[in-house]
């Protein structure tokens, strides 16, 4: 047994017993209240999922295991002479919830050495898809094909006791999450390229591996680094997140999960923000004829976006009231690599003149910029200019947590997610017996 696998047996042990007196003697305590708008409304806000892998704090952003962004970066190890810290390393935190020395990470990073090969079916799939196919499609269908290779689907079918699920989970999980650069670097090749697949090099990490894959010199593999971490869990309850967990909730295998979550990811309400920043400064720039504008000029372009009723891509977010540290992670990147690329310097301007714009007008709870803002544009810098490809890799980097949660969700038996449904007609009573009920107390 790996130490991060031994690691992490002994810490679904100590867990289990807290998850069992939560429903044992306290299962009847009520948690929340939930509104006509939040059913209407798609859930929003509803406190109904559990996760230990990934929390957002409305003025702090996302913390991993406890850790705010900026701890995470600081105090993952590093590869010598890179400044991001190995995605192997947050892996480790993932599972564990516990901060790796180098050592654990080395151990990790062996790990996805030994399970990265892929298999010969995986790209005939691929090339089997006719041309101008969406590498989204590709991406869910190519880890899709990998189902055959299920350690959980084949103990599930021999019999294997409940509170073993976690362990060919577990197989699983670090065996896809060790293929998906390679699928990832492969579409992008062939779809975009058109050129023979670069083969995988034994003594890189999965980041900097994956950079050598799609041809690009350092420091894009720190790029990578970076891209995979910021974006690898949201909590729960976004679509990507959530997807993967309900499939799995079947006790469908991560294959299958990670397949569905990677559909949830592709759709435009989802996973296509940067590419909707990218297009937005790139009119910008056509409508300033390449030139730099000044903050007056620009401040005319966001409001006349904003009075023609569209909204300023990049800002905003539905929890968030600050910058979102994960954009904040990429401008010093992007500060100290790129201060000069002609995007980030529009990228720079907004966010000088963008927040005040937007407190002027009144609408946006949060004026700050999101992770979007700014991801795009650094991709374009280093040469990834393929809009539709940005959310392969936004898929590659949100399976680790999905990947993490999957296998806690099985260690503690989590079971299968079934909400209730109602109908309208019995909203619009429950509305009704409500204010009749309201009335009858203000004339008491």
């Amino acid at each position: 047994m790996s130490g991060l696998k031994e690691t992490l047996y002994n810490k679904i042990e100590e867990w289990r017993p807290r998850t069992q007196k939560l429903l044992r003697e306290y299962g009847d305590v009520v948690v929340d209240n939930i509104t006509v708008a939040q059913i209407i409304g798609g859930m929003r806000g509803v406190k109904s999922l559990i996760t230990d892998i990934s929390y957002l704090d409305p003025m702090e952003g996302i913390r991993f295991r406890g850790y705010t962004l900026h701890e995470v970066f600081k105090q993952l190890p590093k590869p010598p002479d890179s400044e991001m810290p190995y995605v192997e390393g947050l892996i480790y935190l993932f599972l564990t919830g516990d901060m790796p020395n180098d050592e654990q990470v080395e151990d990790v990073i062996d790990e996805f050495k030994k399970r990265r090969t892929l298999p010969r079916y995986v790209y005939e799939v691929i090339d089997a898809f006719p041309c101008c196919s969406p590498p989204m499609a590709m991406f869910s269908s190519a880890i899709l094909t990998l189902q055959r290779e299920s350690f959980f689907a084949k103990k599930y079918k021999t019999g294997i006791n409940k509170t073993d699920y976690w362990d060919p989970t577990y197989e699983d999980a670090l065996n896809l999450l060790a293929k998906l650069p390679g699928i990832a670097a492969y579409i992008y090749n062939k779809v975009y390229k058109k050129a023979d697949p670069i083969d995988s090099n034994p003594d890189l990490d999965m980041a900097g591996n994956f950079a050598h894959m799609m041809g690009i010199d350092k420091p894009y593999d720190d790029v990578s680094r970076m891209h995979f971490i910021i974006h690898a869990d949201h909590e729960s309850g976004n679509v990507s997140a959530h997807t993967g967990h309900l499939v799995a909730s079947s006790l469908s295998d991560p294959y299958l999960a990670i397949s569905g979550m990677i559909n949830g990811l592709a759709g435009p309400l989802h996973g296509l923000a940067n590419q909707e920043v990218l297009r937005w400064l790139q009119s910008l720039d056509e409508k300033m004829g390449g030139e730099i504008p000044t903050e007056d000029e620009l401040r005319q372009f966001v409001w006349d976006t904003l009075n023609s009723g569209h909204v300023v891509p990049g800002f905003g977010h539905a929890v968030l009231r600050k910058t979102d540290p994960r954009y904040s992670l990429q401008r010093e990147f992007s500060l100290k690599h790129l201060p000069n690329d002609h995007l980030f310097q529009y990228v720079n301007l907004l966010f000088k003149v963008v927040p005040d714009v937007l407190k002027e007008q009144g609408k946006a709870k949060n004026p700050w910029p999101n992770v979007d803002a700014q991801s795009g544009v650094i991709q374009w810098h280093y040469g990834v200019r393929e809009y539709d490809f940005y959310t392969v890799l936004f898929g590659v980097g949100r399976a680790i947590g999905v990947c993490a949660n999957i296998i806690w969700d099985r260690a503690l038996g989590y079971p299968i997610e079934r909400p209730k449904s109602i109908t309208t007609d019995m909203l619009e009573k429950i509305v009704n017996e409500v204010l009749v009920n309201h009335k009858v107390k203000e004339n008491s």
